[in-house]
């Protein structure tokens, strides 16, 4: 149960590398890990026969079966994979790529959906071929697999090298006629060594066609090649075994045990025994060194696809971080900006600042009927100032840490002051013509103004009449003070109405502006996000994949 769960975090650890990596579902890469992960999960014990066309690989498993059970022929034949396991009766499956299934009894049916077409091409159309055969070497949850020969097709050469990886022990066929080539020896080393599969057994054929002294000669030096590539085996146990493919299956066909002796398929069955009763024990020393090999290529392959993606994330981190305290400093001073500016408004507004600085002005612009003129000109651009002030700060911050504008500053002036005299007393200094502006403190704007000369002129008239006329006219001089009561009020009236309702107005914007002030540390970008996500993906897929692999080690 325990190596179960491991090879199942195991397997779970590379097909997680395998959909994060993305890779193309037709490479090697990614068939290899698909292959060696169907055959962690396997329980069988797989014996794959492997070599070149012509070779005799069907004839040996036939010998091994002693039966015909896979098409032999002088010309190869051999297009699929063909899976021989243990059955009550010998009888073939074919499964298509559409799902759908074909069994018959025997074996002739290979013929039609095993072996390759006029154009020496393996069908597309069948998924797997599996041969299920009554003999007791199979009975122990074994299985033979024939694959199709390495040297003529390129779709051929990429079946074999996946089927390869699912097997627990590898027979490699030689023919005696001629040394190993350097062909097959590039795919003994490609194919199986460099991909941690390390179960090989090599089976010499066709020495039988060679005279008694070249057979020697050449199994000498077969010997130094198949111990130059001496891999796991039990001890005591070979790499090298002749076999005489065609005498062996004769043999067992007639039941001479005399001649299946000579033609050395004995020996090389009680070799496969002796692997097979050690290596069922040691099933994932069998196996594992192979994942060990293609994880390490996933390892490499993530570790190059973090890596750059690491230095893109922590440069935009950085980037983001950066811009974060430019805006933490900014949000700083425009607050400060602010609050500077509000106050000197605030302190403006406040009543009896501003009776204070342009009562007097009303007041005279009042009694000279140029009070629109006076608060357009004079009274408005200082209001206006004030708030271009303010809002320039919420615009920077706006601007600066991209937020939507809110509502302008909007300072709404009283409506003007209505004065009504009282109806005028008769007299013959007709003095109800001069404005009574000498009740007035501050006449900065009235001498600045356009009838600053006029009222001047008229305030030192009326002054001097006062002296020379010794309390001239009681009435009129009531007249005179109750009028210029009646404009200082209307003025103080619209000064006073103008702070109270500015001053609220100010403190609603305050509320709004606090809003814009106050800056947020913004969420991350999506396309940040995702590189952070994937990256953790990928960091937890290597320590996973890694830890797996540490612990077969």
């Amino acid at each position: 149960m325990q190596q179960q769960e491991f090879h199942h975090n195991l397997v779970n650890s590379l097909q997680s590398a395998l959909g994060l990596l993305e890779l193309d579902r037709n490479s090697q890469l990614y068939r290899d890990v698909t292959s060696v992960c169907n055959h962690l999960a396997n329980p069988g014990f797989r014996i794959a026969v492997f070599g070149p066309f012509n070779y005799g690989k069907s004839t040996l498993i036939n010998a091994i079966l002693g039966n015909r059970a896979l098409p032999i022929d002088i010309i190869p034949t051999t297009g699929a994979a063909i899976y021989v396991k243990y059955g009550n009766e010998l009888r073939t499956r074919i499964t298509m790529t559409n799902g759908r299934e074909i069994n018959e009894s025997g074996t002739e049916i290979l013929k039609q959906f095993a072996i390759l077409d006029g154009d020496r091409r393996m069908r597309d159309d069948v998924a797997s071929v599996q041969v299920f055969c009554p003999h007791p070497f199979l009975q122990n949850n074994v299985e033979l697999l024939d694959l199709p020969g390495t040297n003529d097709r390129e779709e051929q050469d990429s079946l074999v090298r996946d089927k390869l990886l699912t097997a627990d022990l590898i027979v490699q066929v030689l023919d005696g006629r001629q040394l190993m080539t350097l062909g097959e020896r590039e795919k003994l080393r490609d194919w199986l060594l460099d991909r941690g599969i390390k179960t090989i057994v090599f089976v010499v054929n066709f020495l039988n066609l060679l005279e008694p002294e070249d057979q020697k000669e050449v199994y000498k030096r077969l010997r130094f090649l198949a111990e130059s590539f001496r891999a796991d085996l039990p001890t005591n146990i070979s790499n090298l075994y002749r076999v005489d493919a065609l005498p062996a299956l004769r043999a067992r066909l007639k039941g001479d045990v005399a001649a299946a002796q000579s033609s050395g398929l004995a020996g090389f069955e009680s070799a496969l025994q002796s692997i097979l009763a050690v290596k069922q024990e040691q099933m994932g020393d069998v196996r594992l060194p192979r994942v060990v090999a293609i994880g390490s290529q996933i390892k490499q392959i993530l570790q190059a696809k973090i890596q750059p993606l690491a230095t893109e994330v922590e440069t935009a981190e950085n980037k983001r971080n950066t811009k974060i305290q430019i805006q933490q400093k900014a949000e700083n001073l425009i607050k400060q900006g602010f609050a500077t500016s509000v106050k000197e408004f605030r302190d403006w507004l406040h009543e009896q600042t501003i009776l204070y600085r342009y009562q007097s002005e009303a007041t005279a612009a009042l009694q000279q009927n140029q009070f629109i003129t006076w608060e357009r000109d004079f009274f408005k651009p200082t209001v206006e100032k004030h708030q271009q002030e303010i809002v320039k700060w919420i615009g920077q911050a706006c601007e600066f840490f991209n937020y939507t504008q809110p509502a302008e500053l909007s300072i709404s002036f009283p409506s003007h002051p209505q004065v009504t005299l009282p109806n005028k007393p008769t007299s013959s200094d007709n003095l109800s013509d001069t404005a009574p502006v000498a009740v007035a403190t501050g006449l900065g704007w009235v001498a600045g103004g356009p009838i600053g000369a006029a009222v001047l002129g008229g305030a030192a008239y009326l002054l001097n009449k006062n002296i020379k006329q010794d309390k001239q006219g009681s009435s009129s001089n009531a007249y005179q003070n109750q009028a210029a009561q009646l404009y200082t009020d209307a003025a103080k009236d619209y000064l006073t109405r103008f702070s109270s309702e500015a001053l609220s107005a100010l403190h609603q914007y305050e509320e709004k502006a606090a809003k814009v002030l106050n800056f947020k540390i913004p969420d991350l970008t999506p396309e940040l996000t995702n590189k952070r996500h994937q990256l953790n993906l990928l960091n937890t897929c290597l320590q996973n994949l890694d830890r797996e692999l540490q612990s077969i080690n």
